[in-house]
């Protein structure tokens, strides 16, 4: 018997060892911009499973966003981690994220070929269901994945954390094919009440099947501890960031 339940215990080691959670960086292109995301997935799942991109924030892909993979491929997805600025390129200081984050809001149309090109690394992985496609993004990354909506992508639904919810084509809310699900902070002072009118219309305008969540006492960036700079108006909420992920959860169990 002693020596079942070692080797019981033997094999058990064995497949923990094994089964866990794993990463591997990869290079891609846009044009001729060279990009560098990051493809997270469990090894214990078996078979084809939803893929989600994940959008970074205004500094650029940082071990935030891996660690929000890692917590996608815990509850058996394969997240992606789209590069956005291009291989290398990571904001220092407030500064430099302002200017490089202005790039893409002013210049709609290259964030979605960026945003694009990281959906479609993460289409390329054997592991994705690609009829099973969903895109998550935070603060910048929020304002991107509502924009790869508008693009057309052929997703099933994006979900927008304290992102920027302006609507600078409203027409444009006629190409989404998606569900979209917005999650804010009802005390952020960044969201201008005149967008959130715009953005409201624009997809109540062209029919979209979407929700709108604020978090009261919630502010801007609410779901990182560390948001990157000191600023009242950004600060790390709890009660909001675990709200919020819940209803993520919730959303991806009906798209999916």
């Amino acid at each position: 018997m002693k020596t079942i339940l070692l080797a019981a215990a033997l094999l058990l080691a064995v497949f923990s060892a094994h089964a866990a959670i794993q990463s591997k960086t990869i290079e891609y292109k846009q044009g001729d911009t060279v990009l560098e995301g990051v493809l997270v997935w469990d090894d214990a799942v078996a078979g084809q499973r939803p893929g989600v991109l994940v959008v970074h924030q205004w500094l650029g892909l940082t071990a935030y966003e891996k660690h929000r993979a890692e917590m996608l491929a815990q509850l058996g997805y394969v997240a992606f981690c789209a590069d956005i600025y291009g291989k290398g390129v990571r904001s220092a200081n407030v500064a430099d994220a302002g200017a490089e984050s202005t790039k893409y809001k002013t210049d709609r149309t290259l964030l979605r070929a960026r945003v694009n090109a990281g959906l479609d690394e993460l289409k390329k992985s054997k592991l994705v269901d690609t009829s099973r496609l969903a895109a998550i993004g935070y603060c910048f990354g929020g304002t991107t994945v509502i924009e790869l909506a508008r693009s057309g992508a052929n997703i099933k639904g994006v979900v927008s954390f304290h992102g920027g919810l302006d609507s600078p084509t409203p027409t444009d809310g006629r190409n989404i094919k998606c569900k979209v699900l917005a999650l804010a902070g009802g005390d952020d002072p960044f969201q201008k009440p005149e967008d959130l009118t715009a953005f409201e219309s624009e997809l109540r305008d062209a029919k979209v099947d979407w929700q709108l969540v604020f978090y009261g006492g919630a502010v801007h960036a609410f779901t990182q501890p560390d948001p990157g700079f000191v600023n009242p108006g950004a600060k790390y909420n709890e009660r909001a960031d675990k709200r919020s992920w819940a209803a993520m959860k919730q959303f991806f169990a009906e798209i999916f």
